[in-house]
This record gives C-alpha cells, sequence and structure tokens, in this order.
C-alpha cells in the first residue's frame, strides 16, 4: 500500500521574476533542463536563484527506468551546435557552477561523450572561471567514452547509482550496479584529482541495512560526494513509493554517510543530485587539492 504523501514535502511555488526569465531564455536557445524534462520538485526554488541543471543531447532518452518522467523515445538527431548554446546560456546566466546532464543515448556509439567534451570545452572558453559538474550516463560500460569526458577535465564527476544492488535491475532500465561502480572506479582512476560524486534516491523498497552497504560500497571506488533523497512517483505509471522517509531519518543518514569518509554529503526529503551543487563545490575544491 502506497503511503500518504507528508507534510514535509509540500513544495513552494516560486514563479517570480527570475523563473521567468530563465525559462525564456531556455525556450529561446532551444536548450532542455532536466529541473523541467524530469519534474524535480526544486525547480521553482533553484529557478528563482537562477540555477539550472541542462540537459544535453535531446530530449528523447533510449532507456526507460521505472522512476524516471524524461520521454522515451529513438532520437533521431544529433545537435553538435548544442555545446555552444549551454556556453551562451551558461554566460548570459552568470552562473558560478553549471552542471550539464543528459539523456541515455545508448543509440550513439560514444553514448554522446563527445557532445560532454565540447559542453565542458565551450563553457571553460567563455566562462573560466565557472566551475563544471556533468552528471553522465554509463555509456553502456564503453571506457573510451567515459576517457573523452575525464580528458575534457569537468570539476566534478558525477554518475549516480540511483537504488540499492537488490532492487537495481526493478528500477533501472539497461544500467547495472555493478556497472556504475566500475564507471565510478575507472573516473577516479583517470582523473585521481577530480571529485566523483554519486546520488542515492530512497522509499522504492531497500532496508536500511542496503542503504548502508551501498555508502561503503560508493566508498570502496573511492566516491567523494554523495546525495540521498526522497523518491517521489512522477506518474501513475511508474514506481510508487513504499516509504516516505523522515527528515530525521535523512539526517541519520547523513551522519553514516559522513562517517564512512564521504568529504560531503547531502541528505532530505527534497535532495536531487543537483539540489545546492553549488554548495558543494566548496568541498569539491577541497578535495581536488
Amino acid at each position: 500500500m502506497t503511503e500518504r504523501k507528508p507534510e514535509w514535502l509540500k513544495i513552494k511555488l516560486n514563479t517570480g521574476e527570475n523563473f521567468k526569465d530563465l525559462k525564456k531564455m531556455m525556450r529561446g536557445k532551444t536548450l532542455h533542463t532536466v529541473c523541467e524534462e524530469a519534474k524535480c520538485p526544486n525547480i521553482y526554488e533553484c529557478w528563482a536563484n537562477r540555477t539550472a541543471t541542462f540537459m544535453i543531447l535531446g530530449d528523447l532518452c533510449t532507456r526507460a527506468c521505472r522512476f524516471c518522467a524524461v520521454k522515451t523515445g529513438l532520437p533521431t538527431e544529433l545537435d553538435l551546435a548544442e555545446p555552444e548554446r549551454v556556453a551562451e546560456a551558461t554566460e548570459q546566466m552568470r552562473l558560478q557552477h553549471v552542471v550539464v546532464t543528459s539523456v541515455a543515448r545508448d543509440d550513439l556509439k560514444d553514448g554522446g561523450a563527445a557532445i560532454f567534451a565540447e559542453t565542458i570545452k565551450a563553457i571553460r572558453k567563455r566562462t573560466p572561471l565557472t566551475s563544471i559538474e556533468v552528471l553522465i550516463p554509463d555509456f553502456m560500460g564503453n571506457w573510451d567514452a567515459l576517457k573523452l569526458v575525464m580528458d575534457a577535465k569537468p570539476d566534478i564527476l558525477n554518475h549516480n547509482i540511483e537504488t540499492v544492488a537488490r532492487l537495481s535491475d526493478r528500477v533501472r532500465s539497461k544500467a547495472k550496479y555493478d556497472r556504475t561502480m566500475q564507471l565510478l572506479k575507472k573516473a577516479k582512476e583517470m582523473q585521481p584529482a577530480i571529485p566523483t560524486k554519486s546520488s542515492l534516491m530512497v522509499g522504492v523498497g531497500e532496508t536500511t541495512e542496503e542503504i548502508l552497504s551501498t555508502m561503503d560500497d560508493l566508498r570502496k571506488v573511492g566516491v567523494d560526494i554523495m546525495t540521498i533523497g526522497q523518491y517521489l512517483q512522477p506518474t501513475s505509471k511508474h514506481l510508487k513509493v513504499l516509504k516516505y522517509y523522515h527528515p530525521d531519518e535523512f539526517a541519520w543518514l547523513k551522519e553514516e554517510g559522513m562517517k564512512r569518509g564521504f568529504k560531503h554529503v547531502e541528505s532530505g526529503p527534497l535532495v536531487r543530485s543537483s539540489y545546492h551543487a553549488h554548495e558543494q563545490v566548496e568541498s569539491a575544491a577541497g578535495i581536488a587539492k
């Protein structure tokens, strides 16, 4: 039986001038944001603060994960001018920290890695002081594709584990728990100075022991930053929420993460992979030294 949504998950709507300006800019440059496509609960807060997570490689994902609201289909084209438009928007928004993610593009040989690399380079050229975080797919285990991204030297490399090992095949489409761990390990081996990050959502049937075990696995492959948030069901077709965690439970999970040696843990009901990402840059800078 699905639990009723608790009071602490109520979202404050803020559609002021910053929200409207940012939305107009995204449409004008034909850019997509994961904030909109994934129905992120923090869109009003983040957009009001003029921060956003760009979603490159189109808005059609080749996978159909049971937790995700992004549209699924077979993309028909690749926009080679997209990196420059993301860089222009970053400059116009005067962002100090930018997050770039994408849909999964299993139709491409490199999974879109080259476009990620070009986007990093374009932003660096226009706004060299902007720190860059990339949230990448698993590239189906293509480590040459991963190297393309790592060689472009983002400030933070983010790849989400999403859920515990036992539930991975049911929750995610094509992605594998072990492959995610291997990617995070390879990324650290390729560029040891670049902080790595991963996110876990809770409420889909995991146990506390499994959460802690996932933390241990992430630390074994050198992950520096972890985010933990409540899963929210996007539509009736998606996985049902089996448990709503109390804020006190999230606080406890943060403590457990910090005990295990993560340099930064963001844990809370509305936390998403990119939530308060700008506040994690300072932690990342300390890691990279």
